[in-house]
């Protein structure tokens, strides 16, 4: 864990008696889908939705949402990543057969929760308890989750909804710790002029990207702090239903923690409480130049069966 990240969680678990007696009520335990299920909020997404979010589709402008990932980009310690190209069975010849045909393959090494990635259900729990009851000790083993697996996750085909934070703020990359209240999540969305609806995918921009720029690159300040999503305000996106919060932060909740709220509680919230998955590192820069509110987000991740996160590169239509 990075040193900053260690103080915030000292100071978070000096205040363990008030967050132990609020994670005291374990109806969360109990998915709405049923005792079985594994999705959580997918379980909105529907034909009729994707439909709809075609419907927003009046330019045909793509915008990539994922990060160029390299072993620079900085990631939750210990993460990280690298590759290695190969050449197999061509060293020290022309290549394979009498058309001499060469090629070149790759290995990854590395973590799949680094740059742009989905959290899966598995990923947080409230004392090894996980999204629906399910016990870590059950289905979590080393070579692969039994349960909550990203390959469960279907496509996330469904209306996007972009609140740039950091205009409503009036700032062009907000501070870190800064925390979006549902007061503020409220009053942007007045702002800019769009609903957030049951169903959705909700991303705010911050200007945090901006700490990974090559003139402004501040690679120790983007991965140890950030501005992000408070408690009260994932508590809204919760009982509004969203499917999906992301943002163009590493880890989505604001750093250092709001007070009184505990280490990642955000993630608990959404994740764990209420089968809301969690995109981080988003590139949002250029749809909020462009003015964009609403669009259609398209999403089908690696199917890794038993990963926790994923790599990804989500795609917003408007």
């Amino acid at each position: 864990m990075k040193p900053a990240l260690a103080g915030l969680v000292s100071c978070a678990l000096m205040s363990g008696a008030a967050l132990a007696e609020s994670h005291a009520d374990m109806s969360w335990t109990e998915s709405k889908y049923g005792p079985d299920d594994e999705i959580g909020a997918a379980n909105l997404l529907t034909p009729e939705r994707a439909k709809m979010a075609a419907e927003l589709v009046t330019e045909g402008k793509t915008y990539s949402l994922g990060l160029t990932l390299d072993s620079s980009v900085p990631a939750f310690a210990p993460r990280s990543m690298s590759i290695a190209i190969l050449q197999p069975g061509q060293v020290n010849n022309s290549g394979l057969g009498p058309t001499e045909t060469t090629y070149n393959d790759d290995i990854f090494m590395g973590w799949l929760g680094i740059g742009s990635q989905i959290d899966g259900l598995g990923h947080i729990g409230v004392d090894h308890t996980y999204y629906n009851g399910f016990e870590g000790s059950d289905f979590v083993a080393a070579d692969g989750m039994t349960k909550l697996g990203i390959e469960k996750v279907p496509p996330i085909v469904t209306r996007g909804v972009l609140l740039n934070m950091a205009a409503y703020y009036g700032q062009d990359m907000l501070d870190e710790g800064t925390a979006y209240t549902r007061e503020d999540i409220m009053a942007a969305a007045d702002q800019q002029g769009v609903e957030i609806r049951e169903g959705d995918v909700v991303l705010f921009h911050s200007g945090w990207l901006d700490l990974l720029k090559e003139e402004t690159r501040d690679a120790a300040r983007y991965g140890s702090v950030e501005p992000g999503l408070g408690k009260t305000g994932a508590e809204y996106l919760a009982e509004i239903g969203v499917v999906a919060v992301g943002a163009d932060t590493w880890g989505l909740e604001a750093v250092p923690f709001e007070e009184g709220v505990g280490v990642f509680e955000v993630h608990q919230i959404l994740l764990a409480h209420n089968g809301i998955y969690i995109l981080e590192n988003m590139v949002t820069e250029e749809m909020a130049a462009d003015g964009v509110t609403e669009f259609m987000f398209v999403l089908g991740q690696a199917k890794v069966r038993g990963a926790v996160q994923m790599i990804i590169n989500p795609v917003a239509i408007r």
